[in-house]
């Protein structure tokens, strides 16, 4: 090989060595970027799916209360009602449980102090059997 070949060689070798080391950084650069647009993502897509949650949430919380202002409504024209003695016939033991959460709460399980014992339970103030 002649000497002229081998100094284009060694030219064009370290030109691509040079580019190489200049166009690096730019490529580390761009991949963090790139890294650090999907962080961005998958954060904003975190928010937004917190920030749906809570608007449900307090959708049903809103709805609840509209329930709760309604019912209270209808507690107070009742007792308007019952004031000017235009419900006198409803004044029975049956009309105390006309909300649904009033038979809800009628329909449930009495306090533990009112359970009966389990049957062949020993109570505290009953003498032991010597058996």
């Amino acid at each position: 090989m002649s000497t002229a070949a081998i100094v284009a060689i060694a030219v064009i070798a370290s030109l691509v060595v040079l580019a190489a080391l200049m166009l690096l950084p730019r490529m580390r650069r761009r991949g963090a970027e790139r890294r650090m647009a999907e962080r961005r993502t998958l954060a904003a897509d975190r928010e937004r799916d917190a920030a749906e949650e809570r608007r449900a949430r307090a959708r049903m919380a809103e709805q609840e209360a509209e329930r709760a202002r309604a019912e209270a409504g209808l507690h107070e024209s009742r007792a308007e009602l019952h004031e000017h003695g235009a419900a006198d016939d409803e004044l029975d033991d049956a009309g105390s449980r006309r909300f649904e959460r009033d038979r809800r709460l009628a329909g449930g399980t009495p306090p533990a102090s009112t359970t009966s014992p389990a049957p062949g339970a020993d109570r505290a103030d009953d003498p032991p059997t010597g058996r």
